[in-house]
């Protein structure tokens, strides 16, 4: 069954274990898509739309970022650096086993942070970016939880087109 579906993940708060499965169903759903591909079908576009190779690293880099803001932090140069090279991974094609990896890594990091957040700071006021956006340690952590879950749904349907529609 789907990971929300398995119970509850051990020592998750409760009050955060539906981002803890949709993040265990995205690094599933996207692993599943992604393997076997070959190096030009991660990095085809089919249509121009973003490669599966892109929503790869953007997942691990966008739950990173959020996270970092997740728990009152700003981004470092390294994520900065990280971000920037999102926009030319078409360009410089990092390999699928790399991108695999890192994604892997970042959920299971994703998951420990989770697991050491205490329900009563869900509700704390977070800021995002240099601009400061208002959110809080909920809003944050709900919509890396969900951003990768859309992106996980557009790197499958791509991924299959990639592969020609099999």
């Amino acid at each position: 069954p789907e990971p929300w579906l398995r119970g509850p993940i051990p020592g998750m708060p409760a009050l955060l274990q539906p981002a803890a499965h949709a993040f265990v169903m995205a690094l599933e759903d996207s692993t599943a898509a992604a393997t076997g591909l070959s190096v030009d079908e991660l990095w085809r576009r089919p249509g121009g739309v973003a490669s599966v190779g892109f929503h790869l690293m953007h997942l691990a880099g966008a739950t990173d970022r959020l996270l970092t803001y997740a728990r009152g932090e700003s981004l470092s140069d390294d994520q900065r650096g990280a971000l920037a090279a999102e926009g030319e991974c078409d360009d410089s094609r990092p390999a699928l086993d790399g991108l695999l990896a890192n994604w892997h890594a970042t959920v299971e990091r994703a998951l420990a942070q989770l697991a050491a957040t205490p329900e009563s700071s869900l509700q704390d006021p977070r800021v995002v970016g240099r601009m400061r956006l208002p959110s809080t340690v909920m809003g944050l952590v709900f919509h890396a939880a969900e951003h990768a879950a859309r992106h996980t749904g557009q790197l499958v349907t791509t991924a299959k087109i990639a592969r020609g529609g099999t």
